[in-house]
């Protein structure tokens, strides 16, 4: 039995691409409160199955693939200028493969014009309409408008025409900066990414007897599971400690461990080690709406997803790339050292290192020193700063790690920074260590 949540939710999933969406509508529709049907919506629009656009409404739009993440619909064009669509609504929910500048003569520019481009110019009428006739969407800049008959032929090869106050360049810098974002979340991997869907998960109810786990035990060779009630709700998780010594009849309702940690399919997998090795757990259930079981993952999928991605290339770099790519590493009488130039972006409105840089330094120093002793991830649980002077832009500084102790589970890593001979720092961290074997 589906709640109304979820009815709505697949109400939703059912609409054409291009739909539009309103509260008071599906709230009339499905018998609904408002309340409930914005709740709906604002879940749908989590799934990426919906996108709302000022001066537009919510439309239904098609949910990107992981794979596909760097490209962005029109409609959500719409809301990085912060524009105003002229005509073509119904065209929204197309994906934009390149956006071109119409900067050029219009011979010249339409070289470059074809279907799925976005073509950025300001007033020129001619252009919109050719490159509409090229299949191209139209964002206007500006603030300029355009002529109804433009509009006209916009609606009726259903090609978004889009106008923003913003100039030309401002604009391509919003849309590259909205398409590197999402580079870097694609290399980010997710639960759904590795997790085992729920078809290929074996799992007990609540009201079924400890038998079953044992004939699950012999048919998988597993020992933990997670435990659903009747409308597959994630109610608890049985392991081999809960039922030894238990009569096969009684009910694993009463034998499991209840209230068990869960994650959703957005949780990213460095999360769920951090969780994993935390908390000392080998399984993890994934849960959607409603708290229902979509999957599990285990402690070694999640091992082997994090060695696979210190493997892959960065397409997107993010502050901390940006930041450690600084790092030069060195070796001084037989002591491995980094040397770092505080860069403009490193500072604080004073001119001096970031607290927040600062961190990401000696985090990264202690990561590589421990890396050379200890293979595979690590987990920072504790990094204390016992002195720190300020650093002016542009010095050179000097990063020396000191392993202190490394054992199977953890490490302890000193760290010293030097500017010009003397100390202006000194930090400790401690580690979890990520060991693909346990």
């Amino acid at each position: 039995m589906l709640t109304k949540h979820e009815q709505i939710l697949q109400h939703i999933l059912d609409l054409d691409v291009g739909s539009k969406i309103s509260v008071r509508q599906i709230a009339k529709d499905l018998t609904v409160s408002e309340g409930t049907a914005y709740r709906a919506i604002k879940e749908a629009e989590n799934q990426g199955i919906v996108s709302t656009i000022e001066r537009v409404g919510t439309i239904r739009i098609e949910r990107q693939a992981k794979s596909n993440i760097e490209k962005l619909t029109f409609a959500e064009v719409v809301n990085i200028v912060e524009g105003q669509v002229l005509g073509g609504r119904a065209g929204l929910h197309k994906t934009l493969h390149k956006f071109v500048i119409g900067a050029m003569k219009l011979e010249a520019m339409m070289r470059y014009v074809d279907a799925g481009s976005l073509l950025i110019v300001g007033n020129r009428v001619n252009a919109h309409e050719l490159g509409l006739k090229a299949g191209s969407a139209i964002l206007v800049t500006g603030g300029f408008d355009t002529e109804e008959e433009v509009k006209r032929l916009a609606d009726e090869l259903e090609l978004p025409v889009i106008s923003t106050s913003y100039d030309t360049f401002t604009v391509a810098t919003m849309i590259n900066k909205a398409i590197h974002d999402r580079l870097i979340k694609k290399d980010i991997v997710l639960a759904s990414d590795i997790l085992i869907p729920i078809d290929e998960t074996h799992y007990l109810y609540q009201h079924d007897k400890v038998q079953r786990w044992h004939e699950l035990n012999q048919q998988t060779m597993h020992s933990r599971y997670p435990v659903v009630d009747q409308g597959n709700r994630v109610t608890g998780v049985v392991t081999s400690k809960d039922i030894i010594g238990v009569p096969v009849s009684m009910q694993v309702e009463k034998v499991m461990t209840r209230a068990p940690l869960t994650v959703t399919e957005k949780t990213s997998v460095a999360a769920c080690a951090h969780m994993m090795i935390w908390e000392g757990i080998e399984l993890l259930p994934v849960i959607g709406t409603s708290h229902k079981l979509i999957g599990i993952l285990t402690r070694q999928d999640v091992l082997k997803a994090m060695q696979m991605m210190q493997k892959q290339p960065q397409v997107g770099a993010t502050f901390d790339d940006l930041i450690t790519t600084e790092l030069k590493e060195q070796k001084v009488d037989n002591e491995t050292t980094y040397f770092c130039k505080i860069t403009p972006q490193m500072t604080n409105h004073l001119g001096t290192v970031s607290y927040g840089v600062l961190m990401t330094l000696v985090t990264e120093t202690a990561r590589k020193a421990l890396r050379k002793i200890k293979k595979g991830d690590l987990v920072v649980e504790n990094v204390t700063f016992y002195y720190i002077k300020p650093v002016q832009i542009d010095s050179d500084i000097e990063l020396i790690p000191r392993v202190l102790e490394v054992s199977r589970k953890f490490g302890k890593v000193d760290v010293e920074i030097h500017h010009d001979g003397k100390i202006v720092g000194k930090a400790m961290m401690m580690a979890q260590l990520l060991d693909h074997r346990s």
